[in-house]
């Protein structure tokens, strides 16, 4: 067991524009350099008549808008976002821990376009908190190489870090993801069912989470679809909308049986679910908690990182399956040399 005589406050170092430190291998990657920006002193240095003055809180107007030019924006914005996406590479469904992750994973090859479904409105999953609405998270080593890359602040202890508040992990993944132009997050979408063709997942069905809800108390309202080379499932355990790709590969015969997570074991259960994030059958792999759906694998409760590390994981496995260089072949070479498995080298981690 960890001693927690000491806390070591970790605080990751920003690394040059030119190089980051992969999770995986800790060593430098060069990556595209970043568009330049004036150093602070520049923008010291500029005249007054140069720089905007600053606005007066006791006397502050907005620029004039018509209501319809709001309202065009967003109708143009994602209506084009439909259509992009309506026929895409991945398909992530769930943005929970897991789901983002892949998704983060995936977006740092600029040629694979992601789409996340999220039946919340608030994507994030159960990882804005830790366990029983406390706030903190606690991640078991060497995951903690994955909050390094993103640079999230922790306490490190021997054999586990605590970051001080779960949303920091949340939040912070979510805006790296989301500014990137290889990925379009749909939220308050869910996914009604799969499009499979000859035993091949081939995309999903789509409906408002809010429709999807009501199908009871109204008349049929039909659903919209997202076809993909790639299905990654990560709905969670089980709940109203949990472990709903599993369930429904069961119900359509493509798989035997659903017998749900065990009970709680930390210790085999983060494993367990590293090790069994697979592609389920052609087109769809199951990563994080609906991993312990399937298998029966038990549930890890309030630790974390082998939510991230299965993501990271499913979206190598999704890399495979589109032919594109992968860690889990260890043919990334030097065209994306941000794509290392993590720790891959250790022990700790359990093999492809």
């Amino acid at each position: 067991m960890a001693t927690m005589a000491s806390t070591i406050i970790k605080t990751p170092t920003n690394p040059s524009p030119l190089f980051q430190k992969s999770s995986f291998h800790g060593t430098p990657t060069t990556l595209r350099p970043l568009p330049s920006k004036p150093h602070a002193s520049a923008r010291v240095s500029m005249s007054a008549s140069q720089s905007p003055p600053p606005y007066n809180l006791n006397s502050f107007t907005f620029e004039p808008i018509k209501e319809s030019i709001v309202s065009r924006e967003m109708t143009r914005r994602y209506m084009t976002d439909m259509v992009t996406y309506a026929d895409t590479d991945v398909v992530v469904v769930g943005a929970g821990s897991a789901g983002l992750t892949c998704a983060y994973e995936l977006s740092k090859n600029p040629n694979v376009q992601v789409a996340i479904i999220e039946q919340s409105v608030s994507p994030g999953g159960g990882a804005w908190l830790g366990g029983q609405l406390f706030s903190a998270m606690v991640v078991r080593k060497p995951a903690h190489r994955f909050l390094d890359e993103i640079d999230v602040e922790y306490d490190e202890m021997d054999n586990y870090v605590v970051i001080k508040h779960a949303a920091l992990f949340t939040s912070t993944i979510m805006s790296k993801l989301l500014a990137r132009p290889n990925v379009k997050l749909f939220n308050a979408v869910a996914a009604e069912d799969l499009i499979v063709k000859n035993g091949k997942v081939g995309g999903v069905v789509t409906n408002w989470a809010l429709v999807s809800m009501n199908h009871d108390t109204q008349s049929c309202m039909d659903p919209n679809v997202m076809e993909a080379k790639v299905v990654v499932s990560s709905c969670g355990h089980d709940g109203p909308f949990g472990a709903t790709g599993v369930k429904r590969l069961k119900s359509i015969g493509l798989i035997d049986a659903v017998p749900g997570m065990k009970a709680l074991d930390m210790n085999t259960a983060e494993d367990a679910i590293v090790r069994l994030t697979r592609e389920v059958v052609p087109g769809m792999i199951v990563t994080g908690m609906e991993v312990a759906e399937i298998d029966g694998a038990p549930r890890m409760g309030p630790t974390f990182g082998a939510m991230m590390i299965s993501g990271q994981k499913a979206a190598h496995l999704a890399l495979r399956s589109l032919g594109l260089p992968n860690a889990l072949d260890q043919v990334v070479g030097n065209i994306y040399p941000d794509l290392v498995l993590a720790a891959a080298e250790s022990s700790e981690i359990v093999d492809a």
